[in-house]
């Protein structure tokens, strides 16, 4: 028998103003285990919409969410966010609160025994390439990369299967965010995570992830892997493609330019 998606959005529609406009309309997407999936679209897309109503941190109006399975609903909303790691831009960490009390929030709440929250910590933090000697640091001494480490590491220490990231290496310098990109993928491979991620950045989607999923007005448009998109007839997904080409292609021409100079 084959296994359940990991993630199931099924005739979803989200309304914030009583059914005037829907910021998601009639969307249906389905999101294989060990998949990174990445959302793209234009701002006011729907895509951060999308991504929040995958763990109920907003209910849609219509349509149906399966996580591994299971409809969203069979539990209360709180439990369902402690099953689901959730990144996102900024972060987010408790200033006040040491590294190692950030990363241990979720298994706290899942009332884990504390000797084994302190183990855990120490993994993750290992998992996400930070010395052991940050553990009692507090967020404001790290830099945005060292607190974007820390916030996968929270993600993942009760170990979710699913991880949701919206935007989660935005607010980054490009170096950074790259790096952090490419030492996510390995993470999501290694633990056998799988993952739905929001991006702006369609070269980012097109290097992370194993499919693609676009959206425009709301709507689902087109949902394939990076080189199937890549040569979408698809006027609104074909122009949104076109980004990473035309890049490349200029830094080609500096590089032979440089070459040939």
């Amino acid at each position: 028998m084959t296994a359940a998606p990991a993630i199931e959005l099924e005739g979803i529609g989200k309304s914030f103003d009583g059914g005037a406009s829907f910021a998601v309309d009639d969307v249906t997407l389905r999101v294989a285990r060990g998949e990174l999936v990445a959302l793209v679209g234009a701002s006011g897309s729907g895509k951060t919409t999308t991504l929040k109503i995958v763990n109920r941190l907003i209910e849609p109006d219509r349509g149906e969410v399966r996580i591994e399975g299971g409809s969203a609903k069979s539990v209360d909303a709180p439990t369902l966010r402690r099953r689901i790691g959730y990144v996102f831009q900024g972060v987010g960490l408790f200033p006040h609160m040491s590294v190692a009390e950030n990363i241990g929030i979720t298994p706290q709440l899942l009332g884990w025994p504390q000797p084994d929250i302190a183990s855990r910590t120490v993994e993750v933090l290992d998992l996400v390439g930070l010395p052991r000697s940050y553990l009692e640091r507090l967020p404001d001494a790290l830099s945005g990369g060292e607190r974007q480490r820390v916030g996968v590491a929270r993600a993942i220490a009760a170990r979710p299967g699913i991880v949701l990231m919206d935007e989660p290496f935005g607010a980054l310098d490009p170096v950074t965010r790259d790096t952090l990109g490419t030492a996510y993928r390995d993470l999501h491979a290694r633990l056998g995570l799988t993952t739905l991620m929001v991006t702006h950045d369609v070269q980012e989607a097109v290097l992370l992830a194993d499919r693609i999923a676009v959206m425009r007005a709301g709507r689902l448009i087109a949902f394939d892997t990076p080189r199937a998109l890549m040569s979408t007839t698809h006027p609104d997904a074909a122009a949104l493609m076109a980004m990473p080409r035309r890049q490349a292609e200029r830094v080609r021409a500096v590089i032979e330019g440089d070459a040939h100079g």
